[in-house]
Order: C-alpha cells, then structure tokens, then sequence
C-alpha cells in the first residue's frame, strides 16, 4: 500500500486531493495519510471551484491527518511520497526537502522559477536515490497523446506546421495573489504558457532558437500575453500563444492545437479531438475519458511500486522546458529577437 502525503489544496491542490480520495473509493492500492495547507480553513472546502479547467469534483472527508507545517507532516508521518501542489517558488525548496528526508516526491509543474533551482532538485534526487517527477499533466492528457503519437510514429510523414494556444481570464483568486507576481510565478510564461512549452519540448524536443513577442498589462506580473515562434532544423513552423487576460464573460478558458502533418492534419477545439488524414474521413479516435490529472497520478504511483524512472517525464526533460521558457523571456526583453538555444 502507498501511503502519501499532499502539501498544498489550493486550486490545483484540491483537484490532486479529489483524486486520491477516488482512487481510494476504487481500491486502488494507495492510502492518502496526511494533508498540510498553512490555511486551516482550506482542509476544511467542500468543493473546488478556481480552476480554468474543471475537475471532478469529490467531498473532502478527513480521511487523513492534517497539518500546517509539511515539516512536521514529514516528521510524524509514515509515507512513501509526497504530492506537493503549491505556488511555483516554493517548489524546489520543498521538493529537495522531501527528497532529503527519504520521499518520493511528485510536484506541480512548472518544475521550478528557473533552471538553477531545477537543477538543485535533480542534485537532490540524484543524492537521494527517491524519484522526482513533475506534473506536467499534458504529456498525460488523452487527446494530447495522441498527437505524439502521430509525432513519433510517423504515420502521417512529417511535421508540416502547429499552432498551440491557451489562455482565458486573469487568475485573481490564488493565495496573496502570487500567481500575479512574477517573482513567485513567473508570469503567464511561466505558469500557463509553460504547458504548451513543455508540450512542444516533449513532441518535438529542444528548437534550435525562439523569437518571442509578449506584453505586460499587470503590474508587476511578467509577461501576461505570449506568442513565440520556435525555429527547427527541418524548418516546421511552430507557434505557441498565451493570454491570461481574456476577462470577457462569455470566453471562459481555450486550450486547442492544430497541428498538420504531411498526410493529416490533427486539431483539437472546445469540442473535442479531430483527426483528419488526407485521403479519408475525419474522426474522432477513442480515448480514455480520465484527465491528465488522475492519469499523471496511476503513472507516476507505478512508478514507484515497480522502481522504474518516470521515462515519460524525467526531470531532465522538465528542466529543459524551463530553459526554453527562459530563452523566451531573453527573446521577449529584446524586442522578439532570435535567441538560440
């Protein structure tokens, strides 16, 4: 049985809390054992409602024993790791905290503020012998494997073009505001931008140089709208755009792609996956119907039970997509000019 412990149930939080106490309804082989938030009252919610993407919504029964301080959490409690779902800087310090004290560790994307800290964790995990791995919930979300799929089996010959965008209103509600501190999230690059990075990272690995064009409009935030180009050597054109001002009533929240190959074209929309290969009928494939969430979790928990590296996630990777987001705000702070990477 797989004992853990979850630090953070905020909005993200709350959606990885749903998820253990499913798992545990299902009988799956794994105990949630403690829960730490430094606010009380957030152990006490009964819904979640902060999150752009909805998530299955679970009660928040005290299964589990509850803590402010996720020191004395690790002190007191017996566990095989921790879920750390808290703001972006508290990442790597708590991350290699845990991984001293003998803990698997699974923590929120994006892996950390900056490469330096990435690295720390690996160093940290490195030393330990633990397994670190970072959410990064699309390179487990159906619609999105299945497009590296088409990526990496060359079905469909190769990559032509894509077009990645996210982005809806402005995140007011986290706690003391930090998602609009650039110093604490990085901005929209950082924090929502940072998944179709990491995206094109995992499809297409690193490009050879981004040109970045963003604007500020909160003060004090970062960059809070994005588009960047990203340079192959076989000359596909890639696009990745985010805005997270969208305040408008009637938008809500867009992820969706568009990605075309030399024999189909795959495109994602509000409406769901559509696969179109030249010469036949578009459709939609089936898919599992759980979210990246709840999947990043069985994955990353059989890692664990059978002592295999996170080969879909490795830290490695994850550091590498922050090095590109970086590369970006370089481009970005020179006016969109071409930084190689």
């Amino acid at each position: 049985m797989l004992k853990v412990g979850l630090v953070g149930v905020g909005a993200m939080g709350s959606g990885h809390l749903a998820n253990y106490l499913r798992l545990m309804r299902e009988g799956a082989d794994v105990q949630l054992v403690a829960v730490c938030d430094v606010r009380p009252e957030q152990m006490e919610r009964k819904e979640n409602t902060d999150l752009n993407i909805e998530i299955k919504q679970e009660k928040f029964e005290a299964h589990y024993n509850k803590y402010t301080d996720f020191k004395e959490m690790m002190a007191k409690e017996e566990m095989d790791y921790i879920d750390f779902a808290v703001p972006t800087y508290l990442h790597a310090q708590m991350a290699i905290a845990a991984l001293e004290n003998g803990f698997h560790v699974l923590s929120e994307k994006p892996m950390a503020l900056n490469v330096q800290q990435c690295e720390s964790m690996i160093g940290a995990q490195l030393r330990s012998g633990k397994t670190l791995m970072v959410a990064q919930c699309l390179r487990f979300w159906p619609a999105y494997e299945q497009l590296k799929h088409l990526v990496d089996s060359g079905k469909w010959g190769r990559v032509v073009s894509g077009m990645f965008f996210r982005g809806g209103s402005t995140p007011i509600w986290s706690f003391e505001d930090w998602l609009r501190k650039k110093d604490k999230s990085g901005g929209a690059l950082l924090d929502q931008h940072i998944h179709d990075v990491d995206t094109i990272n995992w499809l297409f690995g690193t490009p050879e140089a981004v040109s970045t064009s963003a604007v500020n409009m909160i003060p004090g935030s970062g960059y809070d709208a994005v588009s960047t180009n990203y340079y192959y050597p076989d000359g596909k054109v890639i696009n990745a755009q985010d805005d997270w001002t969208i305040n408008g009533d009637d938008f809500g929240f867009e992820m969706i792609f568009r990605v075309n190959f030399e024999k189909g074209c795959a495109i994602l929309t509000r409406q769901g996956l559509t696969l179109m290969p030249v010469g036949g009928p578009a459709y939609t494939p089936d898919m599992p119907e759980d979210d990246g969430y709840y999947r990043e979790i069985l994955y990353f928990m059989d890692c664990i039970r059978n002592g295999k590296a996170p080969a879909r996630c490795t830290p490695a990777s994850t550091m590498e997509t922050i090095r590109i987001a970086w590369a970006e705000v370089a481009s970005a702070e020179k006016g969109g000019e071409r930084v190689k990477l």
